[in-house]
């Protein structure tokens, strides 16, 4: 007797609510990783007054629309962090799962899109790219490669390339200025990246965050709230090229070599 499956509207729900409470679980990373916290215990408690959070008050994007912002003990405002983390994973999973399916395929670009938003969060505030995320990612991506795309030489190219290109560009602006312009941080994520995604696309990646973070510098330049040295977190342009690239990366890829 075969089982017949949900409704595609019905399953991309389920699946976005499901995202919606990985959600919570990735604004724990994001609070806990840069602080050397445990993100298994103690349960998620106020950063303010230090109560630990019921579960009314522990369900994601609705919790934070009934208290509207706000602790229910101390009335200290809650980031808006937390629900933007859980709405946009919510909708990564439904767009992952109607356009891939059940596949193992969906399941890698999933890990991978979490650990892109943790990285990018993280990096955007504290200017780190914590190795709890990005070793681990590398050896996940290079198993997914296993079983699914890119297959495991393309992604084993990724990884050296990824890491590889970053380590020669920071390497080489070292011994020129004799300053840190990249950090290790960068290199090992995009080595991540390299096992995802594999090396074609680990290359437009960084052109991708290379392009946008020249834009943003010369934009703060400009309007003058950052100069030449403004230290700009790249990890955050790498997630959203890597981002890119996953999404619409192939399509493009394709384009370009149908015009050689």
């Amino acid at each position: 007797m075969m089982i017949e499956m949900p409704p595609l509207w019905l399953s991309t729900i389920f699946a976005a609510a499901l995202g919606a409470v990985i959600g919570s679980f990735l604004n724990v990373c994001i609070y806990r990783l840069p602080r050397s916290k445990s993100i298994v215990s103690p349960a998620s408690a106020c950063p303010s007054c230090g109560r630990a959070l019921a579960w009314l008050d522990n369900i994601p994007i609705l919790s934070f629309l009934v208290l509207r912002g706000r602790c229910r003990r101390c009335g200290a405002p809650i980031a808006v962090q937390y629900p933007l983390v859980e709405v946009l994973t919510a909708i990564m999973f439904a767009a992952a799962w109607w356009y891939y399916g059940p596949s193992v395929l969906l399941a890698s670009r999933l890990v991978f899109g979490c650990a892109l938003i943790v990285l990018f969060a993280i990096d955007l505030e504290y200017h780190l790219l914590p190795n709890a995320i990005t070793i681990p990612g590398t050896i996940v991506g290079f198993a997914f490669s296993l079983l699914t795309e890119p297959g495991w030489v393309a992604s084993l190219i990724g990884i050296l390339v990824g890491g590889g290109v970053l380590f020669v560009i920071a390497e080489a602006y070292y011994r020129v200025r004799h300053e840190e312009g990249l950090g290790m941080g960068d290199v090992k994520m995009l080595a991540m990246v390299g096992a995802f995604v594999g090396w074609k696309l680990t290359l437009l990646t960084l052109m991708l965050a290379s392009f946008s973070g020249t834009i943003i510098g010369l934009a703060l330049i400009v309007t003058h709230r950052g100069g030449m040295k403004h230290a700009l977190p790249f990890g955050t342009f790498l997630a959203l090229g890597a981002a890119a690239a996953a999404t619409f990366g192939p399509a493009v890829l394709d384009w370009y070599l149908s015009q050689l």
